[in-house]
């Protein structure tokens, strides 16, 4: 298996353009564990003038995505089958830590979750996904 630092550098690589967009980045990579960060502000809100959801969603996402992302194999890849997330704590304006981790990885099927916290590490949302591993013409062109 690669070392920490080269899994670092190749994930951190790889982040999608709705990082630049929604203004995450990635504090912290090993096997099987994530922490995306996000400087919620007022570009980030909803009508109530709150955090939007959808941004949790997307960090969340982000954050099981990459966890999942870093025990692939090479030639492998993978798609979210389902994602489910409770909002539990309301949002203004903080630094949010989505600290996604494997929960079962499987040959196919691998269960993450994530919570999100606050700068106060308060539960701000809690989420899981189930992710499936793609191999050989399934991965290809992804």
């Amino acid at each position: 298996m690669e070392n920490e630092q080269t899994l670092i550098d190749r994930m951190r690589a790889k982040l999608p353009p709705v990082a630049l967009l929604i203004g995450f980045t990635v504090a912290s990579i090993e096997p099987g564990k994530v922490v995306v960060e996000l400087e919620a502000d007022e570009r980030h809100t909803n009508p109530m003038g709150t955090l939007h959801g959808g941004i949790l969603c997307d960090i969340a996402d982000a954050a099981m995505g990459i966890a999942h992302a870093s025990l692939l194999q090479p030639g492998e890849t993978f798609t979210t089958l389902e994602l489910k997330i409770n909002f539990l704590k309301p949002v203004w304006k903080s630094k949010l830590r989505a600290i996604g981790h494997v929960v079962k990885p499987g040959r196919t099927i691998s269960l993450v979750e994530c919570d999100v916290l606050d700068e106060q590490d308060k539960l701000v949302a809690r989420a899981s996904s189930t992710c499936m591993t793609l191999r050989d013409e399934q991965a290809k062109n992804r």
